[in-house]
């Protein structure tokens, strides 16, 4: 039996039939994370205070890019940490920091920087950020610095 909480919306997961291994996985990857429930259906779990449930469910859904998972990264040793850790072992590298697990699920991998970039630049500036952003798989914040500071000063 799944636990109530007060928290009203919650993310229901397909899982072909890997639910507690996704769930463990992702506890590994988050502070403030662990697995609360499971049974042999479904698995409830917290990621940084938000409530998840699991089910395996069978093969019959898949994940799909529709739905991803931001997550807003305090640096680029965060980024590189979970980027890596989503793309190994079966995961796979997308555009604009968007890449899959090995389950499927699909996540943004964002630096805090960026999204202050994009909320405080000229739109010069966010215009060169956005240029340099689109080519990217991961995203790297000196990268996104340069090209922010260059406009700034008007240079390309």
């Amino acid at each position: 039996m799944i636990s109530l909480n007060t928290q009203k919306i919650k993310p229901y997961l397909w899982f072909n039939n890997h639910a507690k291994e996704a769930a463990t996985f992702y506890c590994t990857l988050f502070q403030d994370a662990q697995i609360t429930k499971e049974s042999d259906l479904l698995v409830e779990f917290t990621l940084d205070g938000i409530s998840f449930v699991g089910l395996n469910g069978g093969p019959q859904f898949s994940f799909t890019e529709a739905v991803s998972f931001m997550v807003l990264c305090q640096d680029q040793a965060e980024v590189d940490h979970l980027w890596q850790a989503f793309t190994s072992n079966g995961g796979e590298e997308g555009q604009c920091g968007w890449c899959k697990d090995k389950f499927g699920l699909s996540w943004q991998i964002v630096p805090q920087r960026f999204m202050e970039m994009m909320e405080t630049g000229t739109p010069a500036q966010t215009q060169k950020v956005m240029e340099v952003m689109m080519p990217m798989k991961k995203m790297v914040i000196e990268a996104f610095e340069k090209a922010f500071n260059l406009a700034s000063i008007g240079q390309k």
